[in-house]
Formats: structure tokens, C-alpha cells, sequence
């Protein structure tokens, strides 16, 4: 249960990073938001390292390459829906997002060559038709079509990092990770936000560095959780993410669910537990090689 365990764990801090992002968008541009997430990273990084030598494992890869498209794509996702909610309601920015398992599953047939089953699809566009039906009340679909294909790139990118997540699975220890994510990133990024700087209040500059942490925290547990198991078994799990959605909306901003989205919450969770059973059925087959 590693696997599915981080992949929750993920989602659950990526809705804590959505909710602390929401609360800072109106005053500070998307290249200064995430460029001090990477320095925060690299900054957390380096005094550990200072205090305990050596901790989270080396800094030296036998892929930087692989590190370095993985940087990449983490960038396009972050900048990507940061672009698109601006002109787009929360909900159709998260039912854009909500197409990245279907993705992932693809990405993992054509390029890691796993199984996925029919099984697992079938119980993913159960998930995306549950999420589907918890934000019908919100869709409109009449934003600019620049948003959606910049909350499409976003998507894209962020089940490219899955993906390549999958790959790099043999890397050892948290450092090595959080350095070639954030070092590039941070690299690309900050001319553009010093150009764009808005100077932060402390209370605002302690927020801006809690999203750095919350952001290391989930890209970690997504690579722990591809490294322990398949997109077949993970990728149904992000609809997850749409529970813990719904649970920050109440404790943050008072918003009580709608009888719609609560359905949907059902059918989603209904969805994702026998996804599980079906990944797991799938993975118990014979290849039929000897």
C-alpha cells in the first residue's frame, strides 16, 4: 500500500497548495509564487544538509537529462494552470486537470509499456464522470479558449511528470529529486520574477515559503509513490484530490457542498475503490512469458 498511500498524501498537500495559492494570487504574480517555492526547496535542502551531511542521499544522477525534461514540465504545469485560472472558474480549470489519469494511463502504455487493463480505464471515466457531475452547477464554459488549452498544456505536463516519475523510480534518497526540480525551475524563473517583483509583507512571505514546502512535500510523495507502484494503480487515485477540495472549501472558506457535488463525491470514492481492485486484479496476471 506505499504506493497509493504517498499518491493520497500527494493530493491531500496539493489542496493545502491550491488553497494557500488562492489566498496569495490577488497580489503576487505566478513566476514570483514559484520561484520562491524552488528557492524555499533549495534553501530547506542545503541547511539540512549543513546541520546532518549528507542527508536525503547525493546530489549526482546517472539521468540528469531525465531530471532536467521532468524540471521542465514542472514548470510548464505550475506557470500553465496558474495562466488559465485567471480567466476561467476554479471548477472547469478542475475539470481540465481531471483528464491527467487518462494521460498518465496512456503515457504509461506507450512509453514505461505497462498494463493497464480495461478494467482500469472503465473505473477511470467513472471517477472523471463523478467529478464531472460535482461541478456541473459551476460549469459555464464561456472563457477564452487561450485558458482552457493553457489549462490543457498544464495537464499535460503535470502526467508527462508522472510519467517520468515512473522512470526515474531507481533514484535513491530526496535530495537528488528536490535539487534537479527546483534548481532549474528556479534558474528559468527568476529573472522573470525579480522583472515582476512585488515586495511581501512577513506574514505574506512566511505563506510564500509554506507553498514551497507544501509543493516539495507532494512532488515527493508522487515520486515515492510511482517509485513504489504502477499508473494503473495510481492514476485513478488523484481523483482523490476532489475530496480534499471540497473538505478545504468548508474549513477555509465556509463553502458547504451542494447535494451535486456530493454525489459526485460518492460515485468518485465508489470509483477509485474498485479501480484499486481492478489495477490489482490486472497486475495478479500471468504475462505469459517464461
Amino acid at each position: 500500500m506505499r504506493g497509493p498511500v504517498y499518491l493520497v498524501t500527494a493530493m491531500a498537500l496539493f489542496g493545502l497548495l491550491d488553497a494557500n495559492s488562492k489566498l496569495l494570487s490577488g497580489t503576487y504574480p505566478a513566476d514570483q509564487v514559484v520561484a520562491v517555492r524552488y528557492a524555499t526547496l533549495l534553501l530547506v535542502l542545503f541547511a539540512a544538509r549543513a546541520v546532518v551531511p549528507g542527508l536525503g542521499g547525493a546530489l549526482g544522477t546517472a539521468h540528469p537529462l531525465l531530471h532536467l525534461m521532468r524540471a521542465g514540465f514542472m514548470v510548464g504545469s505550475g506557470m500553465g494552470f496558474f495562466l488559465a485560472l485567471r480567466h476561467i472558474p476554479l471548477a472547469e480549470g478542475y475539470l481540465v486537470y481531471f483528464t491527467a489519469p487518462f494521460m498518465t494511463l496512456g503515457l504509461a502504455a506507450l512509453v514505461l509499456r505497462e498494463r493497464t487493463g480495461r478494467a482500469v480505464w472503465g473505473w477511470s471515466f467513472l471517477g472523471f464522470a463523478g467529478v464531472a457531475l460535482a461541478m456541473w452547477p459551476g460549469l459555464r464554459a464561456d472563457g477564452p479558449w487561450g485558458a482552457y488549452l493553457w489549462a490543457l498544456f498544464a495537464t499535460g505536463c503535470y502526467a508527462a511528470v508522472l510519467t517520468l516519475n515512473r522512470k526515474l523510480r531507481h533514484e535513491t534518497g530526496a535530495a537528488v529529486l528536490i535539487l534537479w526540480s527546483s534548481l532549474p525551475g528556479l534558474l528559468v524563473l527568476a529573472p522573470f520574477a525579480a522583472m515582476n517583483w512585488v515586495a511581501p509583507g512577513p506574514l505574506d512571505l512566511a505563506a510564500l515559503a509554506v507553498n514551497g514546502l507544501l509543493a516539495g512535500g507532494a512532488t515527493l510523495c508522487l515520486a515515492i509513490a510511482f517509485r513504489h507502484d504502477s499508473a494503473a494503480r495510481l492514476a485513478p487515485l488523484e481523483f482523490s484530490a476532489l475530496v480534499f477540495a471540497l473538505a478545504l472549501d468548508l474549513a477555509i472558506w465556509g463553502v458547504w457542498p451542494t447535494a451535486w457535488t456530493m454525489g459526485g463525491s460518492v460515485v468518485v470514492i465508489f470509483a477509485l475503490v474498485m479501480s484499486q481492485r481492478a489495477a490489482t486484479a490486472a497486475q495478479a496476471k500471468p504475462s505469459g512469458k517464461t
